[in-house]
């Protein structure tokens, strides 16, 4: 009796052992985990971690590299490997981007040229290119990263050249973004300074860059294009303007032309004082498009029609100042957002119906500037 008593209190214990390991793994899996890129020049240090649970409280994990001004972040091989721009400007007119491979903690593996000053975005598709957009050179970088993580010198340049009016930061070139376009061959840079989407391919052959057919696009005169987000179904695609505070629709034809479609303001009609747009995210299903507002301190809400056109939900105040970038998580569950000056990410629960926002959460973090979610 004794020993069967034995044998029957081990399993209760190897099935309570495996509930709680399987509750652990399942949390696991829900949590959320997050990098931060950040500007350096007051208390942070570089690239910081941070998890946050299924219920939208963030924690902050610590300092997770060392670096300068490590402003904008991306993935590249699956994941495995983290991309960084230093937004600096070095004696020979160049910022870096640095490589780290992915573990507890980022380890540096390689910095090379990004190929003009302040560099400010960087972006990998799953070939292995690696385009960086350089705001103070006006320019895109060309560099590959191989499967170890490291990466080329700087293979080819493209040099914008133009302005859009002479005044507003429009006298000259500011390359602010650079993207691949969603099944094409296509790059499009966004230039806020000669203020038109740069369109262009790679020619794998010479590793330089090759002009489309439709080489540039304009946008509204004086609108200062900084981001932009792909519509899923691959017809749409939107242009946050930094500085007359719009956002611009472009339609994609079945060959590719690309055409300004229409323009709307992202602040209240009643709106007075100085504000400027920053980034700019679209739900996983297409149906509802967000903005930042620095100065009026907000997110703008848009459900997306049928046709692409923008409609009005509202605003949401980001509770800080500055905000400069945000992120929806994996599952699109929650909106982050980084309010630079006022040194705080917040969290806001999304409604998938309403694609309205509420408070969740808050925590402290110095210079916030981008959020980079695990996936």
């Amino acid at each position: 009796m004794f020993q069967r008593n034995i044998i029957l209190f081990a399993s209760l214990l190897f099935v309570a052992s495996c509930q709680n390991s399987n509750f652990k793994t399942t949390e696991k899996q829900n949590a959320y985990s997050f990098y931060l890129g950040t500007y350096t020049d007051g208390e942070s240090e570089g690239i910081y971690k941070l998890t946050m649970d299924t219920a939208g409280h963030i924690e902050m994990l610590g300092l997770a590299a060392t670096t300068n001004n490590p402003s904008f972040l991306a993935f590249a091989n699956h994941q495995q490997t983290l991309l960084a721009v230093n937004e600096i400007r070095l004696d020979n007119d160049m910022g870096t981007v640095e490589s780290y491979q992915i573990n507890d903690s980022l380890k540096l593996i390689s910095r090379k040229a990004s190929g003009g000053a302040h560099p400010c975005f960087v972006t990998a598709n799953n070939a292995g290119e690696v385009l960086t957009a350089n705001y103070s050179g006006g320019n895109i970088g060309y560099l590959q990263v191989k499967k170890n993580g490291e990466l080329s010198d700087l293979l080819a340049v493209q040099q914008h050249k133009g302005s859009g009016s002479v005044v507003n930061r429009q006298d000259r070139p500011h390359a602010h973004s650079v993207w691949f376009q969603p099944n094409s061959n296509n790059i499009i840079a966004v230039d806020l300074g000669t203020n038109e989407l740069w369109i262009s391919s790679i020619d794998m052959a010479s590793n330089k860059f090759k002009p489309a057919q439709q080489a540039k696009v304009s946008l509204a005169h004086g609108a200062g294009p900084r981001h932009l987000a792909f519509h899923p179904n691959g017809n749409f695609f939107y242009v946050i303007n930094e500085l007359d505070n719009t956002i611009t629709t472009f339609s994609i034809s079945s060959s590719k032309e690309i055409k300004l479609v229409a323009n709307v303001s992202t602040l209240p009609a009643n709106f007075e004082g100085v504000s400027n747009t920053a980034d700019l995210h679209i739900s996983n299903d297409g149906k509802f498009l967000y903005g930042s507002n620095r100065g009026h301190n907000s997110i703008v809400i848009y459900e997306v029609q049928k046709d692409g056109a923008l409609k009005l939900v509202g605003h949401q105040p980001t509770r800080g100042d500055h905000p400069r970038n945000f992120s929806l998580s994996p599952d699109d569950k929650f909106l982050l957002v980084a309010n630079k000056n006022t040194n705080n990410i917040v969290c806001f629960e999304r409604n998938s119906s309403t694609g309205l926002l509420t408070f969740v959460d808050e925590v402290k973090a110095s210079s916030p500037v981008c959020i980079l979610f695990e996936k």
